[in-house]
């Protein structure tokens, strides 16, 4: 019986491996026609050997006005397309881009992924656009918002080449390490040790949707057609295979607290919060005590009881009204 049960054991393992295999080289799915068309609507700048993708649309004529867009983890600059139109009708430029390891950008691996070089990525999008004596306006999200700290405490330092920065929105994003609570993938995948490259491999479709789909609110999560667009960007490039990479700004944000909430804290340019008062990653009422109680000088624009942590996609026109009051205020 022993002998049979191994037998069984041995056969049930040959045929797994081919299986594994297989699964492990799905090819990434198809963009729907509004993804592709963002991609070609896009276009790319190279940064130290690595092609970053980015959008640039030229709005209102005889506006000055420059409004530039970072986004969030795990998904991409086309977090953005909801309230698109809307900006570029406030707007002469409307500038979003892909981070390096996001979307259809670059995921080169191994890579020592930093929220740094993102910012530097910024910098250099803006100087090959020419823009890099202009006045911007900053609005972001998650991870674009830790972005945006380093930006701005660049700008405070006052260095050569850096933005010049008119306003910051940020948005539910984890700007306090003490108030973040990650998923749990996250905690698995950023303290890495021997199981994160199986994690990332293992990652399907259906536990990325599993994962992401609780921080959205329960009447405005996304479709099964959007969250296969967020996934579609998700495996461009194999970007599965970076996600613990990517991760290590969790870490960033604690060893660099002092320097990028202290950046925040000492603002003297107008400063906004849209927060989604759902999100249980950056929870209620705790992320918003700590906020106000930081950043006293910064307007905060609470959105409906049912607004979760993706607030642009998941109430578009709340998030686009509560930007253009707080840019029409200065």
């Amino acid at each position: 019986l022993l002998r049979r049960v191994r037998e069984w054991w041995v056969q049930v393992g040959l045929l797994a491996v081919p299986l594994l295999a297989a699964y492990l080289h799905i090819p990434p799915p198809q963009p729907s026609p509004a993804l592709h068309s963002w991609k070609s609507t896009g276009k790319f700048f190279t940064y130290k050997g690595l092609r970053i993708f980015y959008q640039d649309s030229v709005g209102v004529v005889g506006s000055p006005e420059i409004v530039v867009l970072l986004h969030g983890f795990p998904t991409s600059s086309y977090d953005w397309y909801k309230i698109w139109e809307g900006l570029t009708l406030r707007f002469h430029r409307v500038v979003a881009l892909d981070f390096l390891g996001f979307g259809f950008s670059d995921k080169p691996r191994p890579h020592h992924y930093s929220i740094f070089e993102q910012a530097s990525i910024v910098e250099a999008l803006l100087r090959h656009l020419g823009l890099q004596n202009r006045r911007v306006n900053l609005l972001s999200h998650d991870y674009g918002d830790i972005v945006a700290q380093e930006l701005l405490y660049r700008y405070k330092q006052n260095r050569s080449g850096r933005l010049t920065i008119k306003s910051l929105c940020l948005s539910n994003g984890g700007i306090f390490p003490e108030t973040h609570r990650p998923l749990l993938l996250q905690k698995l995948l950023k303290d890495g040790g021997v199981l994160s490259p199986i994690l990332t491999r293992l990652m399907n479709f259906f536990v990325f949707s599993r994962g992401l789909t609780p921080v959205f609110g329960p009447y405005t999560r996304p479709s099964e057609s959007e969250l296969w667009d967020m996934w579609a960007g998700i495996r461009n490039n194999d970007g599965n295979l970076v996600i613990d990479s990517l991760l290590q700004y969790i870490n960033q944000r604690k060893k660099f607290r002092r320097r990028w909430v202290g950046a925040l804290a000492s603002v003297t340019i107008p400063i906004h919060f849209i927060y989604g008062p759902l999100d249980p990653v950056n929870p209620y009422p705790e992320f918003l005590e700590l906020y106000r109680e930081t950043l006293p000088r910064s307007t905060v624009s609470i959105l409906d009881d049912h607004i979760s942590h993706y607030p642009q996609l998941e109430d578009p026109m709340g998030f686009l009204n509560a930007y253009m009051g707080f840019i029409n205020s200065f």
